[in-house]
């Protein structure tokens, strides 16, 4: 499976770590949205598309974040200790939507975006830098 097309919008405003968002496609036919280029503590690394990871009420069904103190529904008090733990002893508080799964294709993934991100981040600083990341990216 190629990489055959990336897109990079770098992120706006005073963002910690987030540097940019990123969609690429894979052999001209399958697109992966809302993968996060992120300035970790040693280098830049490429996130992942997740979604916040949720529970059900046990009083109305309702779905919560797994940070929520009440049911947003129905008002009802919900346990703290609703959340699972990484291997590291870590809340999981997010879950992939998609990834890969095998370390070469992660490490090739990371090769191309971050290359394009350095691409696109050149550009970004010229006169009348205009991003075309939504006209991509939006199907």
């Amino acid at each position: 499976m190629k990489i055959t097309e990336v897109h990079i919008e770098i992120a706006k405003g005073n963002k910690e770590r987030l540097r940019a968002f990123c969609s690429v496609v894979l052999d001209n036919v399958f697109v992966v949205h809302d993968l996060k280029i992120i300035q970790g503590d040693k280098s830049m690394f490429v996130a992942m598309p997740s979604h916040k990871i949720t529970d059900h009420c046990p009083n109305c069904g309702f779905k919560n974040h797994l940070r929520a103190c009440f049911c947003n529904k129905c008002g009802n008090q919900l346990d703290n200790d609703r959340a699972t733990y990484d291997a590291n002893g870590q809340t999981k508080l997010y879950a992939d939507i998609a990834h890969p799964i095998n370390e070469n294709f992660r490490k090739s993934i990371q090769v191309v975006v971050l290359k394009a991100y350095y691409e696109e981040k050149q550009l970004s600083i010229q006169i009348g830098y205009v991003s075309h990341y939504d006209n991509y990216c939006k199907i």
